[in-house]
């Protein structure tokens, strides 16, 4: 399954997220999936993405590790069905949509935590959230540079 598809099943399943189990389940999985990405990305994506793209990776994965993996089933990791990147700028664009989804969600929960270990580990996930989403950002911000200098390129020799 493509990047854009499983970022936009992500995206729903957060937020028919009420309970704290599931929402900490979707945060994981929204963790797992943007390390899946970042992996693809530091591996076949654009050279300029490369550095960007293993950073992402290990800080989606830092994030699954405050969380704890949930017991999911067979075929209900959505990281696993990534199949295909599409568009690196579309797929980072919803991604990091999907990142500030997650943070924004892990405040409130922190915010009702009845005890300090969730709240503590609430903000430590919301941490990894907005760090994960400053590198889709930054690779953001790299494929206009490299999309400009493309085009300026393509200018000269016309």
């Amino acid at each position: 399954m493509d990047a854009v598809r499983l970022i936009l099943a992500s995206r729903r399943a957060l937020a028919g997220s009420v309970e704290k189990p599931q929402l900490m389940a979707e945060a994981w999985q929204a963790y797992a999936l943007a390390q899946a990405i970042g992996s693809r990305l530091a591996v076949s994506g654009p050279p300029e993405l490369r550095g960007e793209a293993l950073g992402l990776t290990e800080l989606a994965g830092s994030g699954c590790g405050i969380l704890g993996a949930p017991a999911l089933g067979v075929g209900d990791l959505r990281a696993a069905q990534l199949t295909e990147l599409g568009d690196a700028h579309d797929s980072l664009t919803r991604l990091g949509g999907l990142l500030g989804e997650v943070g924004i969600a892990l405040v409130g929960l922190a915010s009702a935590a009845g005890e300090e270990s969730t709240y503590w580990q609430c903000m430590e996930a919301i941490d990894a959230a907005d760090e994960a989403r400053d590198r889709v950002l930054e690779m953001l911000r790299r494929l206009a540079v490299r999309d400009q200098v493309l085009a300026e390129r393509d200018a000269a020799a016309s």
